[in-house]
């Protein structure tokens, strides 16, 4: 894997390392930018890592699931974002931003059978869904107007479009639902829409869950698979997994082959995969890569270590694993939201919330 690969929009990787989307709850909120998110987000550029992604970016009000996230949503957001985007850029990274819409976790499920948990949530209408769509296409616009490389759709996680393929989640009978083909329509037209309205060299990517994983929602890793492989089709520069594991088989399925293989096998050489989960270790990544993940994306090992594209080489290379001290955090760029927001996670920082036994 000695060559970098090009996407299809003609964007050059720099490195088979990027970070993900991580929330870190840093933003204003009204969703504007703040310093201490530049801070956290540079630091990660000027360690090292060529592939920076912004937190999941609300793309409306309609979407904001989590208060301190970043919005993408109006012109008033631009400012910010292209101070981001810039500093990214000066740090020698190419940047992306990951759009989403919270769908039943903010104020709009597939359906009105699937909102009973959700305070205000309603089922979407086909004029509900064409809102979306127009959103996510505005969100793509203003991020290559304020110097980003590239968009990621979230169809991962739980968030609207997952909540669409899953069928759980989806109990739809119109184009919007039934087989898979339908409960597929909403990403793939955003996506084909978003694809349309940016210039051809602004890359343009999805992140996926293609297999179930914390949770049930019947996603199976064939259909994960089909989903990878129309993404591409319909014009996706690349496919990001989010996993458990990025190197391992789906948990619930009877298997051992890896779930990154099979989406590899599934989509065309020109798209890269990209896949998170689990790596702390340049032997993590090796693990990953055999898999067959072309960028392997770190999460927890970034947050840790924002260098870790270049410490993680070395032979003694021990990565700090949690809990972790404040003190650490607050040294590698961690602003105060950022660790209160950590000390809720068990076991996650010293003097937090325990660990679960």
């Amino acid at each position: 894997m000695s060559t970098l690969p090009t996407l299809r929009c003609g964007l050059a990787l720099r490195d088979r390392v990027a970070l993900a989307p991580l929330t870190n709850t840093q933003s204003h909120a009204d969703g504007t930018l703040s310093d201490d998110e530049l801070t956290w987000l540079r630091a990660r550029a000027e360690g090292g890592f060529r592939w920076i992604s912004t937190c999941a970016a609300h793309v409306s009000e309609e979407g904001h699931a989590w208060e301190g996230q970043l919005g993408v949503a109006s012109e008033a957001h631009v400012e910010g974002l292209t101070r981001l985007a810039t500093a990214l850029r000066e740090a020698g990274a190419h940047s992306v931003v990951q759009l989403y819409h919270g769908g039943a976790r903010a104020t709009l499920a597939p359906d009105k059978l699937t909102t009973a948990d959700g305070d205000g949530v309603r089922g979407a209408t086909a004029g509900d869904l064409a809102r979306v769509q127009a959103d996510f296409v505005a969100a793509a616009v203003r991020s290559e107007a304020a110097g980003f490389d590239g968009v990621e759709i979230h169809g991962a996680n739980g968030y609207l479009f997952t909540q669409f393929l899953a069928p759980e989640d989806n109990p739809r009978t119109d184009a919007w639902g039934g087989d898979l083909a339908g409960r597929a329509k909403l990403l793939l037209d955003t996506l084909r829409a978003v694809r349309a309205a940016v210039s051809p060299g602004f890359a343009v990517g999805v992140r996926l869950s293609p297999v179930d994983t914390w949770w049930r929602r019947g996603l199976v890793l064939a259909d994960g698979a089909q989903v990878a492989r129309w993404v591409a089709e319909a014009g996706a520069d690349f496919v990001h997994l989010s996993l458990s594991d990025a190197a391992g088989s789906p948990p619930h399925e009877d298997t051992d082959v890896p779930v990154a293989r099979v989406v590899r096998d599934a989509l065309p050489p020109e798209v890269p995969l990209f896949a998170a989960g689990g790596i702390w270790t340049r032997a993590d990544a090796a693990r990953a890569h055999d898999a067959g993940v072309d960028v392997v994306v770190l999460g927890r090992s970034a947050i840790a270590h924002p260098d870790w594209p270049r410490v993680s080489s070395a032979s003694d290379f021990e990565p700090l694993r949690p809990p972790w001290p404040p003190e650490h955090l607050s040294s590698v760029a961690v602003g105060p939201d950022l660790l209160r927001y950590l000390e809720k996670f068990p076991g996650m920082v010293v003097g937090g919330t325990p660990a679960r036994e």
